[in-house]
């Protein structure tokens, strides 16, 4: 019993770290702290890999992984850091979709004056039936 008092303890003291660098980040705690790029990136970082550290922890003690054997502790590992990945990678590929579709709207909502427009018809022409043979 003493051991889950130990854990939760130690669970609830890197909750309110990450806590405290949330606010950090947003500018809560020091005025202004949001508009340094650096802070607020530092803080993501810290954020990560305490969360990371957490969800080991929960794993392979509450749930006992640290003592199964090594080739079943694997077996959880690895679909973790695949679906890790993968959600980096949609994240990546919805932000290229949206500077996509902003270029797209961009071009679309383009006006074009009629001296161009007469410029690019120059060198179009009708296809006869002697341009095949």
């Amino acid at each position: 019993m003493k051991a889950v008092y130990k854990g939760l303890v130690l669970l609830a003291v890197v909750t309110l770290i990450e806590v405290f660098f949330s606010l950090l980040g947003k500018g809560h705690i020091i005025s202004g702290a949001e508009d340094y790029k650096w802070l607020i990136i530092l803080t993501a970082v810290i954020i990560l890999v305490l969360s990371v550290y957490k969800a080991y922890f929960i794993i392979y003690e509450f749930m006992h992984m640290k003592y199964e054997a090594p080739g079943l502790s694997k077996t959880v590992l690895l679909p973790m850091f695949l679906l890790v990945w993968a959600i980096i990678a949609f994240f990546w590929e919805g932000n290229d979709w949206n500077k996509r579709r902003t270029l797209i709207k961009n071009k679309n909502n383009e006006q074009i004056d009629d001296s161009s427009q007469k410029q690019m018809g120059m060198d179009v022409r009708i296809l006869k039936e002697e341009d095949f043979q």
